[in-house]
């Protein structure tokens, strides 16, 4: 997310602008120390922190730093359309606990607190750093602590969400037992790894996750496909980097742009590839891509998942609201004297894109310092 509460907009219009490529961070990894309250403190604490660092040491920030430091890391992500909201993150410092079970613990706390009564509310959990001298850092092997199973078939076809086929596999071997009778939509387990870098099981308890049950306000026959999806984006698999150390478990989450779910998740040939479904449920004639048969599935299946979370009291945006709202953003850091690094195929919503100002906004992405990165899949051999 990011934390970007619009996680996974990949390859929307993939190829449109070229990504910039990655680069080394900007050599002061303390700047944000001089920001709003902290700067009074500044000197002291820059000195202070860069002789740990100096020392091959975790910064030693203070929870009030690790706070603006998760803030600004929302506020610099290139790939986050919905950073108009980041002063509204709440930090959890977490940084003493590297043990699987209490980070299961308090990632079911994470849950219940960002997804409360369906208000949906943006949180960071921030276990302990990497530390040469403690072993390896914890990690949460999971993309999002919520996902689905796919399983592969003996045909090669998948039931649940291709994009999980091989993380359902590690948990089987890990010793998870899915359900007498899978289904499309069962929840994964949480696999966390500890200072030793052994992965745990933790199967999720019944309840724990919110869901919403999809169907359309105009097409009764929608609710008998028996969709459904989660209702907060906890993003599990991207590191928090903030003064010179890395937090490789720092779960994230904000809310769901509707597109996510609608036009990506439920749509992409390989993800669960529902538009054909949906298509032939609307009495479409498929023959021909020019009589934009995916185009009208595509339409309507976005707006059963904006009715369902309506109706169901679940936080979700739009995409022309938070178009909007990123464009807000980029006046109030232009007149904040910051420039905005983004990436304009993730900031740009994968339907009705022209129809948005984001579409007609030149990006250009740029490392920055605090932010999330991407990390390489946690693999464990034997696993």
């Amino acid at each position: 997310m990011p934390p970007c509460p619009f996680h996974a907009l990949v390859d929307a219009f993939a190829g449109s602008r070229p990504a910039t490529p990655n680069a080394e961070p900007p050599a002061d990894e303390l700047a944000f120390l001089d920001e709003a309250h902290l700067a009074p403190q500044a000197a002291t604490r820059r000195a202070e922190i860069g002789r740990a660092l100096a020392a091959g040491r975790p910064a030693p920030l203070t929870s009030a730093e690790l706070t603006w430091a998760g803030r600004i890391a929302w506020r610099n992500h290139a790939r986050c359309i919905g950073r108009l909201h980041w002063r509204s993150l709440q930090v959890r410092d977490h940084r003493e606990l590297a043990d699987p079970a209490d980070l299961a613990a308090s990632l079911r706390e994470h849950l219940a607190l960002a997804q409360g009564d369906g208000t949906v509310r943006s949180y960071l959990t921030v276990f302990a750093p990497e530390d040469p001298s403690a072993g390896a850092a914890p990690r949460i092997w999971n993309a999002q602590l919520c996902g689905y199973a796919g399983y592969r078939r003996a045909d090669g076809s998948v039931l649940g969400d291709p994009a999980n086929e091989a993380f359902t596999r590690l948990a089987i071997n890990l010793g998870w037992r899915p359900p007498a009778e899978p289904s499309a939509f069962d929840l994964l387990p949480w696999v966390i790894s500890g200072r030793d870098g052994k992965p745990a099981l933790f199967p999720l308890p019944d309840g724990l996750v919110r869901e919403v049950r999809l169907r359309h306000p105009r097409f009764p026959w929608f609710e008998e496909l028996g969709l459904r999806w989660y209702a907060v984006p906890v993003v599990s698999d991207m590191l928090l980097h903030a003064a010179g150390t890395r937090f490789p478990a720092a779960p994230f989450n904000g809310w769901y742009m509707g597109t996510e779910i609608g036009a990506r998740n439920l749509a992409d040939p390989h993800r669960y590839n529902l538009l054909p479904l949906i298509a032939e449920r609307m009495g479409l004639d498929r023959s021909r891509a020019r009589d934009l048969w995916l185009d009208r599935a595509l339409i309507e299946l976005n707006a059963a998942v904006l009715h369902s979370y309506e109706a169901d009291g679940v936080k979700l945006t739009d995409h022309h609201t938070a178009s909007e709202e990123f464009m807000r953003f980029l006046g109030r850091e232009r007149d904040a004297g910051r420039e905005v690094s983004a990436r304009w195929d993730w900031i740009v919503p994968p339907i009705s894109a022209a129809a948005t100002r984001v579409f007609h906004t030149p990006m250009r992405e740029f490392p920055t310092t605090p932010d999330f990165r991407r990390e390489p899949p946690a693999a464990f051999p034997g696993a």
